[in-house]
């Protein structure tokens, strides 16, 4: 007699794919004329997908017309179709920033405001200009505000030009702590800077600058671009990583519920700087 072995027909295990995230990347500090590191993170920058943020003084002269189109527009102003730019203090001090307009057109928002916002996978973004009024009943906080309240996305990551917390020489932008707040108020992850001229990641923190981990904002400066790199003063408590010696482009994999960060040296065995985080 034989036996006839038992089988049992089991479900096949369903595999949910992990989806690809949406990639959102850049730096501030970017363009200066007669010198060639913005060429090369603009080199970064063509082999990366995806959507690309500016941190300010993208002209990091004068912000001339000629200073545009002559110099930034044959580094980053090859990618103008997926750039969304923010203005600086540079890009400000000739003509009260309407050559920096005037450049970018509808892509820098509403003419001579320079805010405004937009969505990158399941993320939103907001562009913050940091050379107008942000103080409490400013038409700009009352708009992020506004923005905020009819965009109530789990992951939200706001940028602009002055660092609210930074260890250079620059120091910490104070007047920013309205938008800080507001973006606090409302949940945000990610806040993105530039004016110092380094790298430089905080671990998240609330408004007062105390450290957060269940609700705080992380903060990177990545003032990178091409302008001359600069060292730092002192060291602010809750830095956790800082450099300035490498040029690069912080590249940010946007999750629907988490995101992964990484530093791009121009020179590949240069500094580099890696992590992922839960949106909150």
């Amino acid at each position: 007699m034989t036996n006839t072995p038992t089988v049992t027909n089991t479900p096949a295990a369903t595999i949910t794919p992990n989806p690809l995230p949406a990639i959102l990347v850049g730096a501030g500090d970017i363009s200066v004329c007669d010198r060639d590191a913005d060429d090369q993170t603009s080199e970064l920058l063509a082999s990366i997908p995806g959507e690309i943020f500016t941190l300010g003084d993208n002209s990091n002269e004068k912000g001339t017309m000629q200073q545009f189109a002559e110099c930034f527009d044959y580094s980053w102003g090859r990618y103008m179709d997926r750039l969304h730019p923010v203005p600086g203090n540079h890009d400000y001090s000739y003509n009260n920033g309407a050559s920096y307009f005037d450049y970018f057109g509808s892509i820098a928002g509403e003419y001579g405001k320079g805010y405004y916002s937009y969505d990158v996978g399941a993320w939103h973004i907001i562009a913050i200009n940091s050379m107008t009024d942000v103080e409490q009943g400013s038409e700009q906080l009352n708009w992020l505000s506004t923005d905020l309240a009819t965009h109530p996305s789990q992951c939200t990551l706001a940028y602009w030009h002055h660092s609210r917390w930074s260890s250079g020489g620059m120091g910490n932008s104070d007047y920013m702590a309205p938008v800080m707040q507001t973006l606090y108020d409302y949940g945000a992850d990610v806040v993105l800077s530039g004016h110092n001229h380094n790298y430089e990641r905080f671990a998240p923190q609330n408004p007062d600058g105390v450290v957060d981990y269940a609700s705080g904002i992380r903060e990177f400066v990545v003032g990178t671009g091409g302008a001359t790199l600069l060292g730092f003063n002192e060291v602010l408590e809750n830095s956790e990583v800082r450099d300035s010696s490498s040029f690069g482009v912080l590249k940010l994999q946007l999750y629907s519920d988490w995101y992964s960060w990484e530093f791009l040296p121009v020179n590949g065995n240069g500094f580099h700087d890696s992590g992922s985080e839960s949106c909150h």
